[in-house]
């Protein structure tokens, strides 16, 4: 009963089933600055990592296993070392360019902000970028990945081509075993730091990304077809990878997710940093409006 019960839960979500990230150590040379209308931000070192895309890929009209490809990260990823913060993003809300947080949650400097949608996460990052100058944004589930670092493993399980359910029942049951009963937004730093010195990555925080839901079909070769993208649906990502609907703020009182659902959805941006010759081109700009 117990396993029809489960099954019968994770058809009853439209979210896709794929596995997560295999993510390779990385080492990072770790920079971490800020300032009081500036976010701590770590760099993290170009590197490489073995990573599976989000989605559902299916062969021949069967559950099929999602295939793993190696990706190299030229450039170093610059991102928030914390989740934001329940006062920073009550700042937002006090200029008028985000929406109100539930009451439940608890407005502190030292608290990520939780129940966030994944339009709320995208109109704080417009308002950051227009407050600071400087361009914010949701990282893509990859660079979420590379920045997890060995936080977050591939529990992608094989299919059984005979009976492509067992994958579903045997990831949730893996997904089942882990303590998800601690839904409270701790202070941060509960998490400690991963490798590149961010700070509580793949805790009970599940991060938005900017990434869209997609279905894909697999060739005899392993080779991925077009996509049919879903962005109505974003990948979130914490202790294990979830598809939620992107207007849903707790994804426990409604959000479809994979298997068990997220205990809190909060976010963390990432920072673009200009390239050298924008930036000469900027200051030598400025130079000549000077001059005229």
């Amino acid at each position: 009963m117990l396993i029809a019960f489960k099954l019968k839960l994770l058809l009853a979500c439209a979210a896709g089933l794929a596995g997560p990230i295999a993510v390779a150590p990385l080492v990072s040379d770790m920079a971490v600055h800020g300032t009081a209308t500036e976010p701590a931000i770590v760099r993290v070192a170009p590197g490489s990592l073995s990573y599976r895309e989000a989605g559902d890929f299916t062969r021949a009209g069967q559950q099929a296993e999602v295939p793993l490809r190696a990706m190299r990260f030229n450039r170093p990823l610059h991102i928030m070392r914390h989740q934001v913060s329940s006062s920073d993003y009550q700042l937002c809300v006090r200029d008028g360019a985000c929406r109100a947080l539930d009451r439940g949650v608890a407005i502190a400097s030292d608290r990520p902000a939780v129940q966030v949608s994944w339009h709320d996460a995208q109109a704080y990052a417009g308002w950051l970028s227009r407050k600071t100058g400087h361009t914010y944004r949701l990282p893509s589930d990859a660079e979420w990945a590379f920045a997890a670092g060995s936080r977050f493993r591939d529990d992608g399980a094989p299919v059984d081509a005979d009976d492509p359910s067992k994958r579903w029942i045997s990831r949730y049951e893996r997904e089942s075993e882990r303590d998800f009963s601690d839904t409270t937004a701790h202070p941060f730093g509960k998490f400690g730091p991963n490798e590149h010195g961010i700070e509580d990555i793949a805790g009970n925080v599940w991060e938005w990304t900017s990434t869209c839901f997609m279905r894909s079909r697999i060739d005899e070769a392993g080779n991925a077809g077009r996509p049919t993208v879903n962005c109505g649906v974003r990948v979130a990502e914490g202790a294990h990878r979830a598809y939620v609907t992107d207007f849903i703020r707790d994804a426990r009182a409604g959000g479809c997710a994979q298997g068990v659902p997220p205990a809190n959805l909060g976010f963390r941006l990432v920072r673009e940093e200009p390239s050298w010759v924008a930036s000469v081109s900027a200051r030598w700009g400025k130079v000549w409006a000077a001059r005229s």
